[in-house]
């Protein structure tokens, strides 16, 4: 996954290498052209030396072509031949490509030449002037190795100061992303966000300071109508169980009145349980269970297990236990028991009959299978009220319980679905 700031340093090193690539040829020509007009006024200096050398000398016409012959043996760079008197004495400049006699190995060479005009003694004479030129191919070669040179060092700039800037500029980015990441909505203790410099980041610290304040406040809204409404009931449940015991005693009760009592019976059930886990949702999110001690958790399993035993036979469950090892967990007491009791609970209660249950356990994790036929939803299995059976004593808050206690203690809580098992796995 790519961070966002090196999008821009990603962009910005691609858009620099596409330049200084465009600018290869650019460079080459200019360079080209430069250097091609200095050689011209080079070739003209020349000829005009020449030209004002030769009114200078005294020689006749036969000497000087005796002259002019032995400077074209020795003197390779510029040549004299005489020519007619009617020959035009319109000077021009060309560009020629041969071998290099200066050398002594062959090279083919370009030369840059000014072709002219002079007279001397009333006898016109043609006159060339040709200087070497730089090959082309070592000067695109010398500017792509400087402009490969500049693009190293200018993307190790754009790295360097990408991650200086960054680093300061970012800062208060960093420090309320660890905030928000540590935050628990449980605690009901808002943020205390850094002030910065930079309007985005004290926009963004606004509108979170302002969505935390709801956040709380509907929490902690919604805390206080869970624990006054389960007070509330404990109270009329606990007489409308006790009205339906005394019917239950009455002699006088027939077969119809039996089915009624069983019919209120069973919701009133579910609703004492709801009550009841309701209550203790609220005591853990409270923190109300702060004595921790160190546990066996293989002997609790044990334990439980012969609690649920009568329910498992029930069923006509085989129940392996693979105990590795025995982790000694440190925490409460009561949270761990129902852990444990909700997820093998949970387990007996979804197997159909004549299924399977495996409950692994070593120094790193509980792993409580249970045969079955289709997976269940992860996205919603932990939630509150979510119901995967149509069971009616179930509360559906038996593994949102699991999870908060998981929660309370950093551990890690999963639901797999692999080879027609359920799988829960605690990770310690």
């Amino acid at each position: 996954m790519t961070k966002l700031l090196d999008k821009p340093l990603k962009a910005f090193t691609i858009y620099a290498f596409v330049i200084l690539s465009l600018s290869i040829p650019a460079y080459y020509w200019v360079v080209e052209t430069v250097w091609q007009k200095e050689l011209d006024e080079h070739n003209l200096i020349i000829k005009e030396r020449i030209v004002s050398q030769l009114q200078n000398l005294s020689l006749n016409p036969t000497q000087f072509d005796s002259v002019t012959h032995i400077w074209n043996v020795l003197q390779s760079g510029t040549r004299i031949f005489p020519v007619k008197k009617t020959a035009t004495s319109t000077d021009s400049t060309y560009l020629v490509m041969r071998e290099n006699k200066l050398k002594t190995h062959t090279e083919i060479d370009r030369f840059r030449g000014l072709a002219s005009y002079v007279r001397f003694k009333g006898n016109t004479y043609r006159l060339w002037i040709e200087t070497n030129v730089e090959e082309a191919d070592e000067i695109v070669y010398i500017i792509s190795v400087v402009s490969l040179f500049f693009f190293v060092l200018l993307a190790l700039g754009f790295i360097f100061l990408n991650r200086t800037i960054a680093q300061k500029a970012w800062r208060p980015f960093e420090k309320t992303l660890g905030q928000l990441k540590s935050f628990d909505l449980s605690a009901t203790e808002t943020i205390d966000f850094e002030k910065t410099e930079i309007q985005e980041f004290e926009d963004l610290h606004n509108t979170l300071q302002k969505m935390l304040y709801a956040a709380i406040s509907a929490y902690k809204q919604q805390k206080t109508f869970i624990e006054n409404a389960s007070h509330e009931l404990q109270t009329p449940l606990a007489i409308l169980r006790s009205k339906v015991d005394l019917f239950y005693q009455l002699p006088e009760l027939n077969e119809a009145q039996l089915q009624v009592l069983e019919g209120i019976e069973k919701p009133l059930a579910r609703v004492s349980r709801i009550n009841k886990n309701l209550l203790l949702l609220a005591k853990i999110e409270n923190h109300q269970f702060e004595k921790v001690e160190i546990l066996d958790v293989g002997s609790m399993i044990n334990d439980i297990l012969e609690l649920l035993q009568d329910y498992a036979e029930s069923k006509n469950l085989t129940i392996q236990v693979q105990l590795e090892a025995r982790p000694d967990i440190k925490g409460n007491k009561f949270l761990i028991e129902t852990l444990l009791y909700n997820l093998l609970t949970n387990a007996i209660r979804y197997t159909s009959e004549e299924g399977e249950i495996v409950i692994f356990l070593d120094s790193q994790q509980l792993n409580v299978q249970n045969t079955g036929i289709i997976s269940l939803n992860p996205a919603h299995i932990f939630r509150r009220f979510s119901v995967s059976s149509s069971e009616q004593v179930s509360s559906g808050l038996g593994l949102a319980i699991a999870k908060e206690i998981c929660h309370r203690y950093n551990w890690k809580m999963v639901y797999v679905f692999d080879v027609n098992k359920h799988q829960f796995k605690v990770c310690f």
